[in-house]
């Protein structure tokens, strides 16, 4: 790989000579500017303002300009001279954990190459040193006109050299967070940690740019001549979120069923809900009255059935009907009017006494006092 700088890492009295190189590269897809019209390049010539002729590259220098237009220039020698220790190396100015360093700092990123044999031994030490202390390298240097700083690494057996943005140039995050006053649930905080775990991790080395591979084959099927428009499928941009619970645990269920897992596993531990809890009614549950909250007078309100109420009164007003007729039949069949009278009186106590019942059955209240008036007729009878 081609060094873009060559210089010295200063660590302490120890001077390491090293070669700067670039750790990462573009892989975007660049295009020219053409004329619509013919296709022809559209180029960018530097002409100069005062003759207004095209210069070549070899005439072009550096300038200042002022705030009344004026140019101060500016030569590579003018720089060179520039009392900065920086100039031609890095200077380590302490060692920090990596934790400390907060990733919003990080810019470029480059490898550090021993320059040299005499440089493999120092090389080695610092990176060692860095290994063993499991920490960072807060360094400056100088590089394309201005002083930056650095943070050193070890990345396998190489001295990785980040570029940080000083903290001055950071901006506060200020406006950016919600302003609304909002409440999480546990239950939601449940379903997104399942959702998190779903989704699992990603070998990064698997990870590829699909838009220029798309790019890339649009400009092969062009210039082969094969290329057949097709219109993009987008779908819709969703909306306002408005049940984030439900749209959690569709999620949740979509994240499961691309990983072949089953839909209904580990649901319990999310906030217990099964397959189709996107689409569960909710049954609004009733209040219990107050005991003995009966029909109040002038409401015709009735409050809700005494339990157990229903089978018992019931049962006692057929079982008290049945012996009533049965004795009607009996004084009927010997003749005895006296028994037939008493007989004609216990039914219609009866028939009110199952009236009472039937009112007590559909108010919830005094079933107790409707079993005692029902039971009275029967000991009359008897007698």
């Amino acid at each position: 790989m081609r060094s873009i700088w060559n210089g010295a890492i200063s660590f302490g009295l120890v001077s390491i000579p090293i070669k700067l190189v670039n750790a990462t590269e573009s892989h975007s897809i660049s295009f020219r500017q053409i004329h619509v019209n013919d296709g022809g390049r559209v180029r960018y010539r530097k002409v100069c303002e005062l003759d207004g002729e095209e210069v070549p590259s070899a005439e072009i220098g550096k300038g200042y300009e002022e705030a009344d237009g004026s140019i101060v220039p500016i030569t590579d020698e003018d720089l060179a001279q520039l009392p900065l220790a920086t100039a031609k190396t890095i200077e380590i100015m302490s060692f920090v954990p990596a934790e400390e360093i907060d990733p919003l700092q990080m810019d470029a990123a480059y490898y550090l190459a021993a320059n040299g044999a005499t440089a493999a031994k120092p090389y080695t030490l610092l990176r060692e040193a860095l290994k063993r202390s499991r920490k960072v390298a807060i360094a400056k240097y100088a590089l394309r006109g201005r002083e930056r700083l650095g943070m050193l690494r070890v990345v396998d057996d190489v001295i990785a050299m980040h570029g940080l943005l000083w903290p001055d140039e950071i901006r506060a995050p200020e406006g950016v967070a919600p302003d609304a006053d909002v409440t999480v649930r546990d239950a939601e905080l449940d379903l997104a940690d399942a959702l998190m775990a779903t989704l699992g991790e990603v070998e990064m080395a698997s990870l590829h740019d699909d838009y220029r591979e798309a790019v890339e084959a649009l400009i092969v099927a062009k210039s082969g001549g094969a290329f057949e428009p097709t219109e993009a499928v987008v779908e819709p941009a969703g909306g306002q979120v408005i049940d984030l619970m439900a749209a959690l645990e569709r999620s949740v269920r979509a994240a499961k069923a691309s990983r072949g897992e089953a839909d209904g596993e580990g649901e319990g531990e999310a906030g217990g809900e099964g397959e189709g809890a996107a689409e569960a009614e909710v049954t609004p549950i009733r209040r219990k009255a107050r005991a003995g909250a009966g029909t109040r007078a002038g409401t015709g309100a009735a409050a809700p059935k005494a339990v157990g109420g229903k089978k018992s009164t019931a049962a006692s007003a057929k079982k008290t009907a049945t012996s009533a007729a049965t004795k009607k039949k009996t004084t009927t069949a010997g003749g005895k009017s006296a028994t037939g009278k008493s007989t004609s009186r216990t039914a219609k106590t009866t028939a009110k006494s199952t009236a009472k019942t039937a009112a007590a059955k559909k108010t919830g209240s005094g079933a107790a006092a409707s079993a005692k008036k029902t039971a009275a007729p029967r000991k009359r009878t008897s007698a």
